[in-house]
């Protein structure tokens, strides 16, 4: 693959869109976070169609979610696209997408969770996008530090971030593009067209609400499909809201299932990292060239210029 390319950066008075590409959204949920994109960071909002429908358990239709999101991808003046929330529908729209005019007018793409199959696209397109807070829960309680580095990386500001250390983690360093996102989605994605080789790359995950024995077999399938194995590194987030037998339990937590599976690799591993459905969820730029240092105090992570050397 060549090496990534970023969209432009943004600056006060660039158009954003926000739409709803996957489950229904109330309107006065993302209140909050288009007053911090207009009156914090001096952007202009464009809103879809789909911040105000609904359809099941999904914003609208597969049609009109896609149109929607197609509309955004096509309008030259739109400079990043934000999701409202996640839920589920990506994938039922990803394929139905076209990609020419965003090429044309590459725009950063934000989301996480079940918008990890549009930056899992992106990604495979040869673009930058961001695994980031959304319109919804970017005014999560103890989000602030997750809501500057989205500023940051949007303006074109490199954060680095740094996190105690674990009694799991894996010392050692490793320079490499960074890619992941959310496990059940990633484990989705093997076999697909929008699957990405995580072969020499620093991988991050995280998941929420995941019953620990599927948690398990997520893992597994990971490591047997060969997505594990050739890492320049691992970032294991938040496994939030996880789920238990009643009895007999699994016996072991989310990190340490993964550690399980893990801990024959020499490459390093930073547990506990503050990604996923938390509110403290540091934006990462997925395909950029990143630093991961775990040391036996700390573990650091910092992105580096796209034209660093790795």
């Amino acid at each position: 693959m060549n090496p990534i390319k970023l969209p432009p950066f943004l600056k006060p008075g660039d158009h954003i869109g926000i739409v709803a590409p996957a489950s229904v959204i109330r309107y006065d949920d993302i209140l909050g976070g288009i007053g911090i994109f207009t009156n914090k960071w001096g952007l202009q909002v464009k809103e879809g169609e789909t911040l105000n429908t609904a359809f099941n358990q999904f914003s609208a239709d597969d049609e009109t979610r896609r149109n929607d999101l197609q509309k955004m991808l096509d309008d030259p003046d739109i400079s990043a696209i934000i999701a409202a929330r996640g839920g589920y529908g990506c994938s039922r729209i990803v394929d139905g997408l076209n990609f020419e005019r965003f090429l044309q007018h590459p725009k950063w793409i934000v989301g996480f969770s079940d918008l990890t199959v549009l930056l899992s696209q992106v990604y495979q397109l040869g673009y930058a996008s961001l695994h980031a807070p959304m319109a919804k829960s970017i005014t999560t309680y103890g989000g602030e530090k997750a809501e500057e580095s989205l500023r940051q990386l949007l303006f074109g500001e490199l954060p680095e971030y740094s996190i105690d250390a674990y009694p799991l983690n894996k010392t050692g360093q490793a320079t490499a593009p960074i890619v992941g996102g959310n496990l059940c989605i990633l484990n989705h994605l093997i076999g697909s067209k929008t699957e990405i080789d995580f072969t020499g790359k620093i991988l991050f995950i995280e998941d929420i609400n995941e019953y620990l024995y599927n948690l398990d077999r997520m893992v597994i399938q990971m490591k047997r499909a060969g997505k594990l194995e050739d890492l320049a590194g691992l970032v294991v987030g938040q496994f939030t809201d996880m789920k238990d037998n009643s009895a007999p339990t699994f016996g072991k937590d989310a990190n340490e299932i993964i550690y399980e599976h893990i801990k024959e690799y020499n490459y390093p591993v930073c547990f506990n990292f503050p990604v996923g459905h938390v509110g403290d969820n540091r934006a990462m730029c997925v395909g950029m060239p990143a630093q991961l240092d775990v040391n036996t105090e700390a573990a650091h992570l910092k992105f580096l210029p796209v034209s660093a050397s790795i």
